[in-house]
């Protein structure tokens, strides 16, 4: 009897809350159909490239994990200390020099010279808070290019000479070929790769590959790890130490890329569905491709192999996710895994070019082979253009290796310039005793892992 007194009143009190709410609630939504819309394009706007742009900061964590994952417990330190300034001290060369020479007034489309520390920004005018969160996307896109150099030279390069890299790639190297494909992106008249109709949507070689070619200059600069080459040339492993911490970080790079692609747009509008779709079967296809064919070359599905299958199917597809249809960037994907195993084997093996991460590969050569597709496979009724394997001619795919040949050219000769500068006048590598102790160490005096660590002679 007291049960079903109590059912029954517990039940009428939950349909007395219920229509309570159903009165409360109608009013604001009578108020919200009166002065609808609620937030106007230019806000929404700014709202989605703002947090687009967050996310791409996270990316930092991303390859902050992999790095640290992928090589030496003795060094892990030092890889966080090599991300953390990529994003902080490149974000102040960004701010004072790197936007304007992007994005300024162009001087003949190769480089902008106004802008400077954002000394054109009138905190009162209408256009202030959309430039400042155009700013705000384009430093993390900076900082994206300059911290895959990290990887490659990790575990034997001095501290101090990393610093004056990452300055230089987001103060100057970077923005300049930014400028030649992106210049006109705000309003100016564009660099002269944009002038030709170059497409890189959201930066396969603009970031990406810009950022390989630098980091190939150094790992050819700092030369190879104690222990990597034996004598006769022939490759040993140096395995990572933390293969889940690897894993953790390419996952964040994953969920990240879901603002560097769609967050391209810099518009809160429909096309952001797509390019999120392609950009997810883009990283998913890398993984399947990678595993497959490692699976086949080395007998078993190697785990680092396809985790970096993963991050060179994201690579391949920013520069077509606009262009491509999502069969397209399967297409791109998987063939982009492929690509970065047989990189990986011939740059450790063949060249002899020591890169821990296979950022050289992973950025550099997928990047480039993404750009280079967007002249096949750009789909009709996606995008602006037409690939050739749909009918449409030779003259993107040529604009494309024009600008991946550009690319290559100006970020691989002015890093290399950059290394011998920094190589002449600073040194680049610690000293032998140094390297075997390890970086976190000998560089800044502390241990990643505390107690754990054990330094040996090797």
């Amino acid at each position: 009897m007291s049960f079903k007194f109590y059912f029954s009143w517990s039940g009428a009190l939950r349909l007395c809350l219920s229509a309570l709410s159903i009165v409360a609630a109608s009013p604001l939504l009578a108020l919200a159909a009166d002065d609808a819309p609620m937030l106007s394009q230019a806000n929404a706007n700014i709202l989605w490239t703002l947090l687009a742009a967050i996310l791409v900061m996270f990316m930092q964590a991303g390859f902050t994990l992999v790095e640290t994952g992928f090589t030496r417990a003795k060094n892990a330190g030092n890889i966080i200390m090599k991300n953390l300034l990529d994003f902080s001290a490149g974000s102040v060369a960004f701010f004072l020099f790197g936007f304007a020479l992007m994005f300024g007034n162009s001087i003949g489309g190769f480089i902008g010279l106004s802008g400077f520390a954002l000394s054109d920004i009138t905190p009162t005018s209408p256009d202030a808070m959309w430039t400042l969160t155009f700013w705000f996307f384009q430093s993390v896109f900076a900082a994206t290019s300059a911290t895959i150099v990290s990887g490659a030279v990790a575990e034997r390069t001095k501290f101090n000479a990393y610093i004056i890299i990452s300055l230089l790639v987001t103060g100057l190297i970077y923005p300049v070929f930014g400028h030649w494909a992106w210049g006109g992106l705000w309003g100016g008249s564009g660099g002269w790769l944009e002038s030709l109709g170059f497409i890189d949507f959201a930066g396969s070689t603009v970031v990406h590959s810009v950022g390989g070619w630098v980091a190939l200059a150094g790992a050819i600069a700092v030369g190879p790890r104690i222990g990597k080459y034996s004598d006769d040339g022939e490759a040993h492993a140096i395995p990572g130490h933390n293969l889940p911490l690897g894993a953790l970080g390419v996952f964040i790079l994953w969920f990240g890329w879901f603002g560097f692609n769609p967050g391209s747009t810099t518009t809160a509008d429909g096309t952001i569905g797509y390019i999120a779709v392609n950009t997810s079967l883009g990283g998913a296809a890398g993984a399947l491709g990678a595993m497959i064919f490692a699976w086949k070359k080395f007998g078993t599905p190697d785990t680092s192999m396809t985790l970096n299958g993963v991050l060179a199917g994201l690579v391949a597809v920013t520069a077509g996710c606009y262009e491509f249809s999502p069969l397209g960037s399967l297409v791109t994907g998987f063939l982009a895994g492929i690509l970065v195993v047989i990189s990986i084997v011939v740059i450790d093996t063949k060249l002899r070019i020591d890169d821990p991460v296979g950022a050289v590969s992973v950025h550099g050569v997928c990047g480039a082979f993404g750009t280079l597709m967007v002249g096949l496979l750009a789909a009709p009724g996606y995008g602006n253009a037409v690939g050739l394997l749909y009918g449409g001619g030779l003259s993107v795919l040529g604009i494309q290796a024009i600008g991946v040949l550009a690319a290559f050219a100006w970020a691989f000769g002015m890093g290399t310039i950059a290394f011998s500068f920094v190589k002449t006048f600073f040194g680049l590598r610690v000293h032998p005793v140094e390297e075997v102790k390890g970086l976190d160490a000998a560089e800044h005096g502390s241990e990643a892992y505390n107690g754990f660590q054990i330094f040996t002679t090797e």
